[in-house]
């Protein structure tokens, strides 16, 4: 296993993305509410940038007491990623798909030491 060095982690800040060229890889280093995940630049639907896409919280429907639909609300918990060519949803935490559970980030682990961030390939 090879480390590649991403940036500082103070270079990374919350919500911030970093994408780095690792051999012909391009991976992108997410942060997000003091985690950080790292996922090959690629959209496995159609090869998309989908670390350069917009994080939104999951959208989640609100039933009200007679279980009917009452409108949406954005989750506090969940976050998704989004592709930009296509609108793929996948969530930041797993990578996997939200409309298709088949279809999943490839995600690489990352190591912090020493004030910087390393992706593991």
């Amino acid at each position: 296993m090879t480390e590649v060095f991403v940036c500082s982690a103070a270079e990374l800040g919350e919500g911030s993305v970093k994408v780095v060229a690792a051999g012909s890889r391009e991976i992108g280093v997410i942060r997000r509410k003091g985690q950080c995940y790292a996922y090959l630049n690629q959209c496995p639907h159609q090869g998309g940038p989908v670390c350069e896409g917009v994080r939104i919280p999951k959208v989640e429907t609100v039933l009200n007491d007679e279980l009917q639909f009452f409108g949406h609300t954005f989750s506090e918990d969940v976050d998704h990623i989004v592709c930009p060519w296509h609108g793929y949803e996948y969530n930041l935490e797993t990578g996997v798909c939200v409309g298709d559970a088949g279809l999943q980030l490839k995600r690489y682990e990352l190591v912090e030491r020493e004030g910087g961030i390393y992706v593991v390939i």
